[in-house]
Order: structure tokens, then C-alpha cells, then sequence
């Protein structure tokens, strides 16, 4: 592995905006070395998932000293389309490692093709639950080799200082943010920017208020929204998180700035930097609410000139027990292998076993199964974009409520 060559590649979206060097950068068959070049398009961005790629790298080309693993940085927002681009172009990577919601696209584009024939040939198959299973129209279009959640991180010096006790109600959390902000804290950071991950931010939140996919009602995104600009307007939450995606806020609460960030677990090795005492508990949510049982899903592109490759990649990391615990090391994924995820480093570490627990008390199918896999993606960049408009504050609760939903009925009924 050429760590250099593999940096710049993890900057290539990132630097250079043109989809048709994207599609040059995944062209190639061979590396300079004369070695077979097997390209991965990811959209990682903090330093853990980014470290837990190259280990997964570095363990391949170990077994394969003529293969070179070269990863392309491709921001969130722009993944789908550049891989629908590139499809078009009858081009594309060896894998792609990718949201749930663009599942569809890339199906309906060609990028990905079925798995279903690889999938039942596969050895470790029953490990895996139905639940990370990616499907459209009956068809197997990708799995995911790990889960990710969200949790509520908390600064427990801060609680401390505070006279103040972890949250198990919402209106036990605002009490605290309430302190924390007299004191001149932020109350809480969480992700507001526009799109697909306030769709998976806010979810939590709008069903624990009674919002179901299944029956749109404008009541309880309304009361949500309220509860957004109550938080803003009381200095509990910056209004700027409207433009914040997953990693900001985590600095910051890394930083000591606030009392509570909503976060996931891929940020463990980043709160390992933080320089007071820490820790996670389930969100303070009602049973109505829940939590969106995200991480990325994988599959081999249509396009791929090594496929057997590309599938032996993914069989030997992002599948296999191997790979999952270091997955886990790196950025504290959940791994999706029932004998992986029974291992003992994830129910003797605090912080970990916590979000296990979540994963059994609060844990949903993402995507939500009432959404029509065609829609997916318009239905959560939708609802993301309102989430974002109210902590904006970019109109009032009732009337950002009612234009969602007039939007959304249409897409819900497919």
C-alpha cells in the first residue's frame, strides 16, 4: 500500500469537482507499479472511519501483494449522483460503500447489479440479519457489514459542575441544557444541514413526538419544529447547526462547548481526544420515537473490470469477522455479524455496550419500511431539508409542517 497515493485519493471529490476525472480516477485497471488497482468510492470523512479503511486496505493487499486498494473521497451529498453519472458513462469503481437511501438510484441507473446469486453462495450468509439487507423489488442490491446509531454523548465533568444527572426524558435534557446554558455552555450540537442526514438526525425526534411514515400527520413534525426553535431561541442550540453536517457539532462537543451532542458511534475515537470525562446513554426520547439503524451498505460496481476481486475484497473485510472488529477499533461501528457482535470488546466497553443496548431498545429498519424504495431518497432529503428549515428558523412550526406534508403525501403513497 502506497499511503500517499491512498491520501490523495481520499481528497479526490473533495479537490476536484468534475465528474469526468472522477470516472479517469476509476478507469484505471492497473496502479504505476504494474500492480491490479482495485478502486473504492466511500463518502468518509472523520479520521477513525478514514484510519479503519486503510487497516481494511492494508489486510487485503497483505494477501494480495499485487493488488493496490485505492479509495475516492466522494462528499454524501454528491455520491449518488456521481455514481449515477458515472454509470451512465459505462464506467465506475470496483465497490461502492454507500447510503441506504441512494440504494434505489443506483439500482435503477445500473451502478449496482443484484447480489442475490453472489449473496447465496455465500459461506457466512446466516450471520447476518435481515435487518442490514438492502432490497428492491425482492432483489438483494447490497448489504451492510456494520450498523451505526445514534446516541446521546454527554460531558459528564460538565454534569458535574452542574448538579445535574444524565437525561432520560426530553424535558429532563432541556432542564439541564437550560443550566448549561446559564453557565454560558451550549446546551446540545446536532446536525441540521439540508438533505439525507437530518433526515436520519431528526427521525429520533419527530417519531418520538408520534410522526410515522406509515401515517403523515402535520401535528408532530409541528410540535418538533417547536421544540427546534424553542431550543435555539433559549441558546440551547446554535441556529448555525442548520448548516452543520455529523462532524462539526462532535468537534465541538469534543471541545468542551456543550453539554449533550446527538451523535453516533463512529465518533468514539474522535471523543477520545476530548479532555473531561464523557459518556452515552439512549436519546431521552418517548417508545413512539426511535433510532435509525444506519452504516453504510456495500456491493461491487456494475461496471467493475475485477469483480471476482471486488467481491473477495468485501468478503474478506467489510464481511467477515476480521474485518467488522476492526471496523469496530477504528470508528465504533456495530458489526452486523451476530458472532462478531457477540465479541467481548464490545460488552466490556462502556460506551460501546451502550449503544448495543440502544440498537435493542430504540433500534428501526433504515430505511423506514413504509417508504416506497423508489422515493427513498426524495423522501429523506425532503424531511431532512424541513429539519433544517426549522432550526434555521426559516419559517414558523404549523406552516413548515403543512407544506412538508403536502409534499410528502404523494411520495409515501409511491
Amino acid at each position: 500500500m502506497k499511503l500517499n497515493r491512498r491520501r490523495a485519493g481520499l481528497g479526490l471529490a473533495a479537490t476536484v469537482g468534475a465528474a469526468a476525472l472522477l470516472l479517469t480516477a476509476c478507469s484505471t485497471g492497473e496502479a504505476d507499479s504494474g500492480k491490479t488497482t482495485l478502486t473504492v468510492w466511500h463518502y468518509y470523512n472523520v479520521d477513525g472511519q478514514v484510519e479503519g479503511l486503510e487497516k481494511l486496505a492494508d489486510s487485503f493487499e497483505a494477501d494480495h501483494p499485487d493488488v493496490d486498494v485505492e479509495f475516492a473521497y466522494v462528499p454524501v451529498d454528491q455520491f449518488t449522483t456521481k455514481a449515477v453519472t458515472a454509470a451512465g458513462a459505462g464506467t465506475g469503481p470496483d465497490v461502492l460503500i454507500f447510503g441506504a437511501s441512494g440504494t434505489y438510484s443506483l439500482a435503477e441507473a445500473g451502478a449496482i447489479e443484484p447480489m442475490t446469486d453472489w449473496w447465496d453462495g455465500y459461506a457466512d450468509k446466516d450471520q447476518f440479519p435481515e435487518g442490514v439487507m438492502q432490497r428492491v423489488d425482492g432483489e438483494l442490491y447490497g448489504v451492510q457489514g456494520y450498523v451505526n446509531l445514534l446516541g446521546l454523548w454527554y460531558n459528564q465533568d460538565m454534569l458535574d459542575e452542574l448538579g445535574a444527572e444524565v437525561p432520560t426524558t426530553t424535558e429532563e435534557m432541556e432542564a439541564v441544557m437550560a443550566k448549561a446554558a446559564a453557565a454560558g455552555h451550549q446546551g446540545v450540537t446536532l446536525t441540521g444541514k439540508p438533505g439525507l442526514e437530518s433526515q436520519w438526525q431528526g427521525f429520533p425526534w419527530f417519531t418520538s413526538h408520534g410522526f410515522s411514515y406509515g401515517d403523515p400527520q402535520a401535528a408532530p413534525m409541528a410540535d418538533t419544529y417547536t421544540m427546534l426553535q424553542d431550543w435555539v431561541d433559549q441558546g440551547y442550540l446554535s441556529r448555525e447547526a442548520s448548516t452543520w453536517d455529523q462532524t462539526i457539532p462532535f468537534q465541538q462537543f469534543a471541545a468542551g462547548a456543550s453539554a449533550f451532542a446527538v451523535n453516533g458511534n463512529w465518533q468514539i475515537a474522535a471523543a477520545k481526544e476530548a479532555a473531561f470525562e464523557y459518556g452515552v446513554a439512549p436519546l431521552p426520547i418517548t417508545d413512539e420515537g426511535g433510532v435509525l439503524l444506519g452504516g453504510e451498505v456495500q456491493n461491487i460496481g456494475a461496471f467493475s473490470k475485477h469483480p471476482d476481486l471486488a467481491k473477495e475484497f468485501l468478503e474478506q473485510t467489510f464481511f467477515s469477522v476480521d474485518g467488522e472488529l476492526s471496523l469496530l477499533d477504528t470508528f465504533g461501528s456495530i458489526p452486523a455479524r451476530a458472532d462478531a457482535a457477540g465479541d467481548d470488546a464490545i460488552g466490556s466497553d462502556p460506551i460501546l455496550s451502550v449503544f448495543a443496548d440502544i440498537v435493542q431498545q430504540q433500534g428501526r429498519p433504515s430505511p423506514s419500511p413504509e417508504v416506497p424504495s423508489k422515493n427513498v431518497n426524495a423522501v429523506e432529503t425532503l424531511v431532512g431539508d424541513y429539519w433544517s428549515k426549522a432550526v434555521a428558523g426559516d419559517g414558523e412550526p404549523d406552516p413548515l409542517a403543512d407544506d412538508l406534508i403536502s409534499q410528502l403525501d404523494p411520495l409515501l403513497k409511491g
